[in-house]
């Protein structure tokens, strides 16, 4: 029987903790449309963000072959301008432009 050479171990890379982008955590008033979905107070950009990916969840908006694609209801249809699909990343633009 052949003996199996342990692998060599590497240190652990030590992980500094990232500091928040300040930009993204000062909070932002949302849009009449946007608003219907993640509430009218004011909230920092990553919580939009996440109350927008925790309906999509809810409703099952998520399309079922293109996972990276969001077929849009009534209400995100608002958000989004008008399209009936988004990807992930273009709802992010999207986002941005319904927050001030």
């Amino acid at each position: 029987m052949a003996a199996k050479k342990a692998a060599a171990k590497k240190p652990a890379a030590k992980k500094t903790a990232r500091k928040p982008n300040a930009a993204f955590m000062k909070a932002m008033q949302p849009s009449a449309a946007l608003a219907k979905i993640v509430g009218e107070k004011p909230l920092p950009r990553t919580e939009v963000v996440k109350k927008l990916w925790a309906y999509v969840k809810k409703k099952d908006l998520q399309d079922k072959k293109e996972r990276r694609n969001i077929n849009a209801d009534d209400l995100l249809r608002e958000v989004f301008g008008g399209k009936k699909t988004v990807s992930m990343f273009e709802m992010t633009k999207l986002v941005n432009d319904n927050l001030s």
